[in-house]
């Protein structure tokens, strides 16, 4: 199981950080999707229940929405200090490509992502990791891990900290929808105040 955790979790990602793979990875999150759901189907001790859990969206999400409102102050008026030619450019200037991706980025990366992450590795990897923080800094750190493909620091520091913030968010919910509504909103927010060119391979995307 462990050899399984650095194959998956650390060998993977740096694969796809030193080595260009066509396509990006996108497909290689998709395939793994479609092998972790049919983990979850096979496997008899695993809560599918939190795959959804709706009755706890509404409890958290004042506590989701007000740490939200924090981190939106604190990124827009980063961005604004230090990077101000770059602030808004998405929306400002490919809003076509800014509405596919308020679409489309939910369900084709969010939701895979908290699948892999959360789910699974906090399910899968319990026996090795028995203690909630612990299993959520594995968490937090194998995502983080994941995103060293965008070759910055910026991108591998704020998924630390959300990969953290998820697993924990996971943990006290139970539910996969609470966490991904909460990853879509910060994402969200990323791709709209100018710093999504940090998670997005072809960095010039809104033409500045």
């Amino acid at each position: 199981m462990v050899a399984e955790f650095i194959v998956v979790f650390v060998a993977l990602p740096a694969l796809f950080a030193f080595v260009h793979i066509p396509g990006g990875p996108i497909p290689v999150l998709l395939l793994l999707t479609v092998v972790v759901a049919f983990y979850i189907r096979r496997a008899k001790d695993f809560d599918r229940a939190s795959l959804w859990r709706a009755a706890a969206l509404r409890p958290a999400l004042w506590p989701i929405l007000r740490l939200w409102l924090v981190a939106a102050v604190l990124l827009t008026a980063a961005v604004a200090v230090f990077d101000r030619g770059h602030l808004f450019d998405l929306p400002r200037h490919n809003p076509i490509l800014w509405a596919l991706i308020v679409v489309a980025y939910p369900v084709f990366s969010v939701y895979p992502q908290e699948l892999l992450f959360r789910a699974f590795l906090l399910h899968r990897y319990a026996p090795l990791l028995r203690d909630d923080r612990v299993a959520a800094g594995a968490s937090a750190i194998s995502f983080g891990l994941a995103h060293l493909l965008f070759g910055n620091p910026i991108a591998v520091l704020l998924t630390l900290v959300g990969g953290w913030l998820f697993a924990r968010r996971y943990q006290r919910t139970r539910s996969l929808l609470v966490v991904c509504v909460e990853h879509a909103a910060y994402g969200l927010l990323i791709f709209t105040i100018g710093l999504g060119r940090f998670f997005y391979h072809g960095t010039n995307f809104a033409g500045s």
